[in-house]
């Protein structure tokens, strides 16, 4: 994917322009008149090492971007930033821990690194962060989505920890070409996606359509969805029932598994996936809908980027398109979304970097440059101003760049929402990253094992119903659920 990148003299006066202005706090958190600011000498510039995890198309978006900066506002003010990927988001979580915790071999921590909230709150603890609310205005970050200002607010100390520059949500997205003659065979809808019930119902209508195809073998029905997040699953899927699953005051976290909320949690994951009407086989579902082993699921905004052109099993390969739509919720549920996305933590220096680092996260997140940004990626731009399609397409145009049409289908289908949803992540607390794995595993590795030995019964000639029961009682669920409660609470209180 190729696009233009118009630096001109000009622009570089207008970003530069938009970094000054008057702020809010000092370090003691008090009302000021002006942000902090440090004197830079373009002579002799602060250098500035940047760690992320964006691969491939999102990668180069990014060092484009750093080109751009340092050849522009950088050189103008003294600034040069290097950007260096990790890998993975598990490679670069890795390679900040062991920088904090300063390990023999590891790297010395960078001046800016991406980061999810709960890995910043605790290089925070390990060896500090800098309070970016140093570095600007109220008016500046009133610019912001407030949700996403707010996430970067860790305890009561009024500091910002983490700032936002690109986010995400939540959509589905399914296979048109193998969802048309399903859909037109048996009558479903796409409205009876619209909720994780409907879901479910057509999931296993899906089951029954392709198990009738196979008359001579039994019980062979393919599965209709997956879904990438199950920490996510829990975390929003609580809140759209009026529950918060974590509660956090002072610094401390109260657990929230209401039994009646869980239940419809596990029915409406546990027991279609038991059933085969649901399924995970890849690292992502977007992988299992290439390999035809589904036909819809929901994921994260960018996984749009990665949505598969073609269905390539063992037997065929044929090219599919696709269908967007807004991530199913919860019967009769509120319409909470979850806020995801990694934002940039600055580590804790001395004034110059941390200034430097500040001028760097306004620049990159102004509109223009965001939401180039996010063309490139699918993820969601951060500025108010920014999270409209008029706002995008002036920008495409204007840059001419060559979006893909799937990253923006998925960012329209989100902007046009966007109003009228609440976006949702909970709060930072100590040991927040081992509960939020318990949410991520713990379901699903039980519905994976169960799954296996429901289906070795039913290779050995049983109905998967008759096989599926044991599992499906209300002894089965109540023995599970008094396990999930003292893993998720062990967690916790460790």
């Amino acid at each position: 994917m190729k696009k233009k990148l118009l630096v001109s003299m000009l622009a570089a006066a207008i970003a530069a322009s938009a970094l000054t202005g008057c702020g809010i706090t000092d370090s003691n958190h008090t009302e000021k008149s002006s942000a902090k600011t440090v004197k830079l000498d373009p002579e002799d510039p602060v250098f500035l090492t940047v760690w992320h995890y964006y691969n491939g198309l999102q990668q180069t978006a990014f060092d484009n971007l750093v080109d751009e900066f340092n050849n522009t506002v950088g050189k103008d003010e003294g600034i040069s930033v290097k950007s260096y990927s990790q890998g993975s988001v598990p490679d670069l979580e890795k390679a900040i821990t062991d920088a904090a915790d300063g390990l023999v071999g590891a790297d010395k921590m960078p001046d800016i690194f991406s980061s999810y909230a709960d890995v910043a709150y605790t290089i925070e603890k390990k060896s500090g962060l800098a309070d970016l609310s140093r570095y600007f205005t109220e008016e500046e970050l009133s610019e912001y989505v407030d949700s996403y200002i707010q996430e970067g607010y860790f305890e009561g100390d009024k500091a910002l920890y983490l700032f936002p520059v690109a986010k995400s949500t939540e959509i589905m997205m399914i296979n048109k070409t193998d969802w048309e003659p399903f859909a037109s065979a048996t009558g479903v809808t796409l409205d009876q996606l619209s909720t994780l019930e409907g879901v479910r119902e057509v999931a296993e209508k899906y089951y029954d359509w392709t198990d009738a195809m196979t008359p001579d073998v039994a019980d062979d029905g393919k599965a209709f969805y997956g879904r990438d997040s199950m920490a996510n699953y829990f975390i929003i899927g609580m809140k759209q029932l009026g529950k918060n699953l974590f509660q956090v005051k002072d610094g401390k976290v109260t657990v929230d598994t209401d039994k009646e909320s869980i239940r419809r949690l596990w029915d409406d994951y546990y027991v279609p996936y038991v059933m085969g009407y649901f399924a995970a086989f890849g690292k992502f579902r977007s992988d299992d809908v290439k390999t035809g082993d589904i036909l819809a699921y929901t994921g994260s905004t960018a996984s749009a980027m990665y949505f598969p052109d073609k269905v390539e099993d063992d037997e065929e390969s044929y090219t599919i398109d696709y269908i967007v739509r807004n991530a199913p919720l919860l019967k009769d549920g509120k319409n909470y979304k979850v806020q995801q996305g990694a934002g940039m933590a600055v580590s804790k220096s001395d004034e110059k970097h941390e200034y430097a680092s500040s001028i760097f996260l306004k620049w990159f997140t102004q509109k223009e440059q965001n939401l180039r940004f996010v063309c490139e990626s699918a993820y969601l731009p951060v500025r108010k101003d920014a999270n409209t399609i008029k706002a995008l397409d002036q920008v495409v145009k204007e840059n001419s760049i060559d979006i893909s049409q799937k990253a923006y289908d998925c960012l329209k289908d989100t902007m046009d929402s966007f109003d009228k949803t609440e976006f949702y992540t909970s709060e930072c607390f100590e040991n927040s990253y081992d509960a939020r794995q318990i949410l991520e595993h713990n379901l699903s590795d039980k519905a994976t094992a169960d799954k296996i030995a429901i289906d070795e019964k039913v290779a050995s000639g049983i109905s998967r119903k008759e096989a599926a029961a044991e599992y499906l009682t209300d002894q089965a669920f109540d023995q599970w659920y008094e396990e999930f409660c003292k893993a998720l609470s062990a967690s916790v209180e460790k």
